[in-house]
């Protein structure tokens, strides 16, 4: 039987919210629940309700994504666990691509390229991830900032569950915070050169709204595990 894969959307007040529920129900792969975790929305929640038997509905008082995220891994009941923000989409066989892979490479986790979109769900970059020639060069640009889109993750619930969870206390950088525990637990985080996710990029969106307390908070972060990140670099090869 194929393993189960819980994809998590944090919800709050996004008008795209049934775009990305559409993209999670009309994966080619099987064996999927939803888990919508309404983080306290106060509009737009109408948007599921064509949905609702479909999904797994959970409201929460608002507590930012972090929260929103480990509240529905928590919940989860697969072996694999997905974020899909809620303005952005999966590809129809991205589900179907990701657990191939890693379970051909006993993955732990991987993540993947992803296109571009606008507000009106125009793609207009493709392939935009940043590309590495090696692992070392990956575990390096992490030292600066963040190079992984979390929507394009795909994690065992297990490996969260042993490192430790989102930082609830960072509102914007809890996933860069999390791939640096990832890299420096030592687990192999792959990449797999195909866009399976779009992205949306428009003018709400709080990577836009927020973009200098976001630089800040990254820089912190950076910060915080410069030591051991040089240590980890010091001891790979190449």
């Amino acid at each position: 039987m194929l393993p189960k894969v819980s994809i998590i959307i944090p919800f709050y007040n996004d008008p795209f919210i049934d775009q990305a529920v559409v993209s999670a129900l009309y994966q080619t792969y099987p064996n999927i629940e939803i888990i919508v975790v309404d983080d306290g929305s106060t509009e737009h929640q109408s948007r599921l309700d064509p949905y609702r038997s479909r999904i797994i509905y959970l409201g929460k008082a608002n507590g930012g994504t972090a929260s929103a995220l480990n509240y529905g891994i928590q919940m989860a009941s697969g072996k694999y666990v997905a974020w899909l923000s809620s303005d952005d989409r999966f590809m129809p066989d991205k589900v179907t691509k990701q657990v191939a892979y890693m379970e051909q490479m006993n993955a732990q986790i991987s993540h993947t390229d992803y296109d571009i979109m606008n507000e009106h769900g125009t793609v207009t970059q493709r392939a935009a991830a940043m590309k590495y020639p090696t692992a070392k060069a990956f575990i390096n640009s992490l030292k600066n900032g963040c190079p992984v889109n979390g929507c394009t993750v795909m994690m065992t619930k297990h490996l969260i569950e042993s490192i430790g969870w989102f930082n609830q206390s960072l509102p914007y950088t809890h996933d860069y915070e999390l791939w640096v525990r990832v890299v420096l637990s030592q687990v192999d985080f792959h990449y797999i050169n195909e866009p399976l996710t779009v992205y949306r990029r428009h003018t709400q969106m709080g990577t836009a709204k927020h973009f200098n307390t976001i630089l800040l908070e990254a820089q912190n972060v950076s910060q915080q595990y410069a030591f051991q990140m040089n240590a980890l670099l010091a001891q790979l090869p190449g």
